[in-house]
């Protein structure tokens, strides 16, 4: 089987567990609702093109100018529940489409971060990118300031997260080169620098203090269509560049000396690799909040099923990412009390990672 059928027949089976496990996910919470039900309130909202009609634009008050607009018609009718597709549609699908979102930028991120660093405890935050998504939302949490195009504290995770990564950057490169080792240590020292100053804020934060350490433990809670529909507007258009780079990224595995013998343009892949997985995590990070493991765990479990190679690791830890945070984020809300779903990956998480430890599976890349 050639490489782009694995990677299809992969992905094609992980889509089919992601959608299994959002129908699951949607019936879950305090009004229980069958997966049948589930599915037929999904379906009703498919849409199809019913036709085009023309209207007509005024121009300055005289001019009439015919303006195209296509017309939609739900694809399917079938007799709901008017209560339980309000629950699903308003409260329960924006939650859970943005935890697939996230999860699967999170464990993309994750892939491409353990084979850039070629070291198995790599994880999308190395460099800093969630700490300066922490110092950003703290920030705006503690001393609130105005955010162009009224991103809020969305907003200010992300351009934290954006600075502090290409901060790491332009500290490690020195003439033109960007050594890997220098770039870890530099974002090692700068998440310590960053937690110094997170803990100062929270010293300052008064009666914020608790939506300070809700925000930190990270959480999907406020989800809304907005958050979802920007997310989807730049997860994926960054994972498609991570794609196009995994042979690449294969080929970084040998050693910088053999990429660049095997024609690979060594920098500029590295800085590709490292700007697009940062603008990833920080998309992830402005709307969830500090989530682990997801990004460390699941490119660790996918690979000992499909293998090193970055063509189809990197869909399929993807895919295996966001089905994760859903079934977490349910785990997080199933219960009396919601807990923040955070919490509910590092229990999941650090337990699995010493099991892998402790078997010999975490090896060098």
């Amino acid at each position: 089987m050639s490489v782009r059928q694995r990677a299809a027949t992969w992905s094609l089976w992980l889509c089919g567990v992601l959608a299994v496990v959002i129908t699951v996910s949607a019936g879950v919470g305090p009004v229980r609702i069958p997966p049948a039900a589930v599915v037929k309130i999904l379906l009703n909202a498919v849409a199809i093109p019913a036709g085009i009609e023309v209207a007509p634009l005024s121009v300055a008050g005289t001019l009439q100018l015919p303006l195209p607009a296509i017309t939609w018609q739900p694809a399917f009718a079938f007799p709901v529940d008017a209560t339980e597709a309000t629950i699903i549609m308003q409260v329960r699908l924006p939650r859970i489409l943005l935890a697939a979102t996230v999860g699967f930028a999170l464990a993309a991120a994750g892939t491409v971060m353990q084979g850039f660093f070629r070291n198995p405890m790599a994880d999308p935050s190395i460099i800093g990118v969630s700490s300066g998504a922490a110092v950003g939302a703290v920030a705006f949490l503690v001393v609130p300031a105005a955010i162009p195009f009224g991103l809020g504290l969305r907003g200010a995770a992300f351009f934290g997260a954006v600075l502090t990564a290409f901060g790491v950057y332009l500290i490690a490169t020195e003439d033109g080169r960007t050594p890997v080792a220098t770039l870890l240590l530099a974002g090692v020292a700068i998440q310590a620098f960053l937690g110094a100053v997170i803990a100062f804020l929270q010293l300052y934060s008064g009666d914020g203090l608790r939506a300070v350490v809700h925000w930190l433990m990270g959480h999907l809670g406020n989800a809304g269509w907005t958050d979802v529909t920007i997310t989807l507007l730049i997860v994926p258009v960054l994972f498609a560049i991570l794609l196009a780079y995994a042979r690449d990224l294969n080929v970084l595995l040998l050693g910088e000396e053999a990429a660049a013998g095997l024609g690979v343009a060594v920098e500029r892949t590295k800085r590709i690799l490292l700007a697009v997985s940062a603008l990833l995590t920080a998309a992830a990070v402005a709307v969830s909040g500090v989530i682990g493991f997801v990004g460390l765990i699941v490119p660790h479990m996918v690979r000992l099923v499909v293998g090193p190679d970055h063509r189809v690791l990197l869909p399929a830890a993807a895919l295996a990412g966001a089905s994760f945070l859903v079934l977490t984020d349910t785990l997080a809300r199933a219960g009396a009390t919601e807990i923040p779903v955070g919490i509910v990956t590092a229990a999941l998480g650090a337990p699995f990672f010493l099991y892998l430890l402790r078997n010999r599976e975490v090896h060098a890349l």
